[in-house]
């Protein structure tokens, strides 16, 4: 699918020019006067990037990109505003935005921060598409199988997690072998790899004990 350059900006005449310019540089336009016009048409699964003014009458151009976090975590913000200011950029710089540009911008500086972002795009759909399917590879585990890779991951020995679930040793050795199979992996530190990237790693750690 090809995607969308997403221009939010309130000054139509200023959208309309920037649609034109990318237009006829190859890019897929879409134009909005508002955030919430946006939202409301957004299809968050399209890949694209957005073109945002700072200042929107409604939903401002910071509370958009908060929105768009959850809605639509994957597309890059390329910020275009008469309104920049330091405290401005470093805000939305450091919630994700790709780039801040000030009015008027050339258009090759502005084509070329399109072009970062969607190639920003293009790498965070890649990831996305990886940790999710390894996302389906663990939820393929038994539940059994899920507890042993949960503790496996944490660094626990066999005699440890053996003792913990009331199980023996090779039980666990085997349930390990199916995980490693399941899982596609041949080494500890693979293993780990998944759990950290699935988020496994990220749930407190509960003191080993006992079932």
């Amino acid at each position: 699918m090809e995607p969308v350059v997403h221009i939010v900006d309130d000054d139509q005449s200023f959208r309309t020019a920037v649609g034109r310019l990318l237009s006829t540089s190859g890019f897929r336009v879409a134009l909005y006067e508002s955030g919430e016009q946006f939202l409301a048409q957004l299809h968050a699964t399209e890949p694209g990037c957005v073109l945002l003014d700072l200042e929107l009458p409604g939903l401002s151009g910071r509370e958009l990109q908060d929105r768009l976090l959850e809605k639509a975590p994957l597309l890059p913000i390329v910020y275009l505003t008469g309104q920049g200011d330091i405290r401005a950029s470093v805000s939305a710089m450091k919630a994700g935005a790709e780039d801040f540009l000030e009015k008027p911008a050339s258009g090759n500086i502005l084509l070329e921060a399109i072009q970062r972002a969607l190639v920003k795009y293009e790498k965070r759909r890649e990831e996305h598409d990886r940790i999710r399917a390894l996302q389906a590879l663990v939820a393929g585990l038994t539940p059994r199988e899920t507890a042993v890779f949960g503790l496996i991951v944490r660094g626990h020995l066999n005699k440890q997690i053996a003792y913990a679930l009331g199980t023996s040793e090779r039980t666990v050795k085997a349930h390990r072998h199916s995980i490693m199979e399941k899982l596609g992996v041949r080494s500890l530190a693979e293993a780990v790899s998944i759990a950290e990237r699935t988020g496994l790693l990220d749930s407190d750690a509960r003191p080993l004990q006992r079932t």
